[in-house]
């Protein structure tokens, strides 16, 4: 990316906080933050001026001006400590206000629309979401500010020592040709030359930093996926593959770094170098004044410290090169992530047919077509509707798409065309085969994504009994990942309690009580038509028992060459 146009991204980064209502702290910590520093830089200025009659005072024996100064610089360090205790707290406050503000809109923009769910469809190759919200934001936050700080500290530190520096050094005749403030001239031709090299040197640590963060994600993701999945693991007796994975996958890990310490050793070469080197050059540069009597130590030793400075201001950019290369690569994920998530909700809107509200009191289909990511068609133009009240029943083969014609209705399906009409404040709930069953009590799991406050416990208890799950009505208080307590039945035994609980006006069941014997589907279905007689059923299915639980019958046909359509069955 030219580095205009990365610019222009990364502001459109940083921007929205200090501009949006709760900046008002923001700017107060930074403002804070911002006078600190310029309190250490203008104590540096006073401690380079005491260099001066301290060593001067040294040289001409002056014990009593010796112990003044002493006195001196011991309040200056105190000072010196003081301001920068407290800019480093307040830097972390601020650090934790902008994060917390960052967190809070990435977060709403990953599930806004359910973005989250199209990046996965899209293949918009936006690795680890989670990572980037968790690490790359706050690497963003941290090194953004510590970089900006250092910035502003090392073009102040500048200002104030270059006219320091140009009293200091005088003049030098080379050949005829006089050089006025010549040791500002010899800082700046050093750092320059320092901070080309650096750049052509550790240039490749942008790019490796970029991979190193997306191969740790790639490595925890493996190794949480293991954990979510370990039951099936260990039926399947997969060890040995997982094993295999996690070392390919760690192999990665190592590499990259490998490479990256190899970078980060030339590096090092020449920075420790150019550092040591630095401590010796302004002796070397001004001793022929010191020597021709035109300077007195004390006037040595404040060149040497005025140099310094002005070279450490403006060799800034070497000394920070690999914290500014891992800056860079957490921005540009942070780009990359923010870019997929307005192509989601872009592509969203242009490949999704007509959604609305209608007046009508049914759900209906009007030329609804589906096709898949790459544009295979599923279901040519179809229009049916669904009345209140009554239990239809959808068949197919696997993989016509079924579970996508209800991904459609959900308003989660992007590659669809025609027209959903819904009814006005329509309650849907979706059962899919698999529940989900987020982390928490069981009473926050059984209601989701009802609000549990909604709910008494005697509630509850009665809807868990009802589906035969009596054995943990005492269990309600209970926070576990319930996802691997309970067995594939009992998960969907739960879901249907969910759905007593929620009273939705359209339930849509995906095979729903696949994991369930016949007469534990019976009483299920059974259960429905008791519990919720104004909730129109929908479900996928193979089973032929279950059009008995059904007024309606619809199955995938195909009609030669084209895409196959839904008729009654």
């Amino acid at each position: 990316m030219q580095p205009k146009r990365f610019m222009s991204a990364f502001w459109a980064l940083a921007k929205p906080y200090w501009v949006s209502e709760e900046r008002a702290k923001g700017l107060l910590l930074l403002a804070a933050v911002v006078g600190l520093t310029l309190g250490l830089v203008w104590i540096n200025v006073e401690i380079n001026l005491w260099y001066n009659k301290f060593y001067n005072a040294i040289q001409e024996k002056k014990l009593h001006e010796f112990y003044f100064l002493l006195g001196k610089f011991t309040l200056l360090a105190l000072a010196f400590i003081v301001m920068w205790v407290y800019r480093l707290y307040l830097q972390q406050m601020l650090q934790i206000e902008w994060r917390t503000w960052l967190n809070e809109r990435y977060l709403a923009d990953w599930l806004r629309e359910r973005a989250y769910y199209r990046l996965q469809l899209l293949e918009r190759g936006t690795d680890n979401p989670d990572q980037r919200i968790s690490d790359d934001l706050r690497m963003f936050v941290e090194s953004t500010l510590s970089l900006a700080l250092g910035v502003l500290s090392a073009v102040v530190t500048l200002a104030s020592f270059v006219a320091i520096l140009w009293t200091l050094s005088g003049p030098l005749t080379v050949g005829g040709f006089t050089i006025p403030g010549y040791m500002v001239w010899f800082a700046v031709v050093y750092a320059i030359v320092g901070s080309w090299l650096t750049h052509r040197i550790g240039r490749p640590l942008i790019r490796l930093g970029f991979e190193q963060q997306r191969y740790e994600a790639d490595y925890r993701f493996s190794l949480v996926r293991l954990r979510e999945n370990s039951e099936g693991v260990a039926l399947y007796r997969g060890e040995r593959g997982e094993l295999e994975n996690f070392r390919e996958r760690f192999a990665n890990v190592i590499g990259n770094w490998w490479s990256i310490m190899k970078k980060q050793k030339q590096l090092g070469w020449f920075t420790s170098a150019y550092g040591q080197l630095a401590v010796i050059f302004p002796f070397v540069v001004a001793a022929p004044r010191y020597f021709s009597g035109a300077m007195q130590l004390g006037g040595l030793m404040q060149t040497a410290s005025a140099f310094g400075q002005v070279q450490g201001a403006l060799s800034w950019f070497v000394d920070a090169y690999v914290s500014f290369a891992s800056w860079k690569a957490t921005v540009d994920r942070l780009i990359g992530f923010h870019a997929s998530l307005d192509y989601a909700r872009e592509e969203a809107d242009r490949l999704d047919g007509d959604r609305v509200v209608g007046e009508r009191p049914e759900l209906s289909l009007e030329g609804l077509a589906l096709a898949l990511p790459q544009g295979a068609p599923l279901l040519a133009p179809t229009s049916l509707a669904l009345r209140r009240g009554e239990h239809v029943l959808v068949t197919g083969p696997t993989g016509a798409g079924k579970s996508t014609l209800f991904r459609a209705i959900a308003g989660i399906w992007p590659y669809w065309k025609g027209r959903i009409a819904l009814p006005h404040g329509a309650r849907l709930l979706f059962l899919p085969q698999k529940p989900y069953l987020p982390i928490g009590t069981l009473k926050y799991v059984a209601c989701y994504p009802a609000d549990e406050a909604g709910m008494s416990d005697a509630q509850v208890a009665e809807a868990l009994r009802a589906v035969d799950l009596g054995a943990l009505a005492d269990d309600l208080g209970r926070a576990e990942n319930w996802a691997q307590v309970l067995s594939g039945g009992e998960q969907q035994r739960l879901a249907f309690a969910r759905a007593l609980l929620n009273r939705p006006d359209w339930l849509f069941l995906d095979e729903a009580t696949a994991s369930l014997p016949d007469d534990a589907q019976a009483r299920l279905y059974r259960l429905l038509r008791e519990r919720l007689p104004g909730t129109t059923v929908v479900s996928i299915g193979h089973r032929a028992n279950l059009a008995e639980f059904h007024d309606r019958h619809i199955a995938w046909q195909h009609a030669g060459e084209a895409a196959p359509a839904l008729a009654a069955a």
